[in-house]
């Protein structure tokens, strides 16, 4: 093997995408068997169930999602009733979204599944342990952002 060689399960990105995506299979069995609401939806859902008002562009921003996926997301979402749009007074041309009545009650019902399912993944860590997960993740993120 030689120093050019990647070993993907010791490469970080990959380690971290990998383990994304296991947990985000593990959510998305939650919400999309129960609420038919896609993976991509439910992270809309969630910036959208925080910060109501919220343009397009601020949500892709939110979920570091590509703006194309968000924009679909939305699309469904307004179609199935669970996101209203309305228009900023003082820019007509800039969307502003929220969640609708229904788009509220579904947030509130998968919420505690979502919160259940962290608990559950962070109980193979100690306190301490996902204490330091957080100042970990928290420094990492801040980093790449500057990169």
């Amino acid at each position: 093997m030689s120093k050019s060689d990647l070993l993907l399960e010791e490469f970080l990105p990959y380690r971290l995408s990998y383990l994304s995506n296991i947990m985000g299979q593990g959510l998305a069995q939650l919400y999309t068997n129960k609420f038919g609401i896609a993976h991509t939806e439910w992270r809309v859902m969630a910036v959208l169930g925080i910060s109501s008002g919220l343009s397009a562009a601020l949500v892709a921003d939110k979920t570091a999602m590509d703006k194309v996926a968000v924009s679909r997301a939305i699309n469904n979402m307004i179609d199935s009733g669970l996101i209203s749009r309305s228009f900023a007074d003082d820019d007509k041309r800039r969307s502003e979204l929220s969640l609708s009545a229904l788009g509220k009650q579904t947030y509130e019902k998968i919420v505690p599944l979502v919160q259940a399912y962290e608990k559950d993944v962070l109980g193979a860590l100690s306190d301490k342990e996902q204490k330091e997960l957080d100042a970990l993740l928290s420094k990492l993120t801040d980093y790449a952002k500057e990169l």
